[in-house]
């Protein structure tokens, strides 16, 4: 599992291509264009999206697998576009405990403290179990207890328990 980090000394003076500084520029244009088209809608137009029926989901197969020149192209594109906006990407340990790893390196700085990332994470699944148990395909105890484990990979609902936790603890802090 990779993650990015905003790149030291990340300045204005970066030697990125021009075709990058486009695509930035084409972000930055895409994001202003989809701010103000929010800002317009009105209450019938944000109740109307609001009461979508839903499209049936239909599984699909992966037919398709890039090659290896193909893979390797599309990772250097995303280093690129990283290395537009200041961030890097950093590798972590992929032994199962990547997601707890990267959280802790973004939250501690070292991935060394992954064991009490997670065991936070399990702290706020249990405690505010009525937030996440209807989006576990078990029974949410055994989840629970499987999460607990070393090497248990971290999921949506992990990532979303620790996205509340965080956004708790900013709460509590202004």
């Amino acid at each position: 599992m990779t993650h990015v980090f905003p790149r030291e000394g990340a300045s204005s003076s970066s030697t990125s291509m021009s075709s990058q500084r486009s695509e930035t520029d084409d972000d930055r244009m895409i994001a202003m264009v989809l701010s103000e088209e929010y800002a317009k809608l009105d209450g019938a137009m944000a109740k109307r999206l609001t009461n979508l029926t839903s499209i049936p989901l239909v599984p699909r197969i992966n037919t398709y697998f890039p090659t290896y020149s193909d893979a390797t192209m599309d990772h250097y594109r995303l280093l690129d576009r990283l290395n537009a906006y200041g961030l890097f990407e950093v590798r972590v340990s992929g032994d199962g405990n990547c997601q707890f790893r990267a959280l802790s390196d973004q939250l501690y700085r070292s991935p060394d403290y992954h064991k009490n990332v997670r065991k936070e994470i399990v702290k706020q699944l249990k405690e505010c179990n009525s937030l996440y148990e209807g989006y576990v395909p078990m029974k949410y105890k055994h989840y629970c207890k499987k999460m607990k484990k070393y090497g248990e990979w971290g999921d949506h609902v992990t990532l979303q328990a620790a996205a509340d936790k965080v956004n708790s603890l900013f709460m509590l802090c202004f």
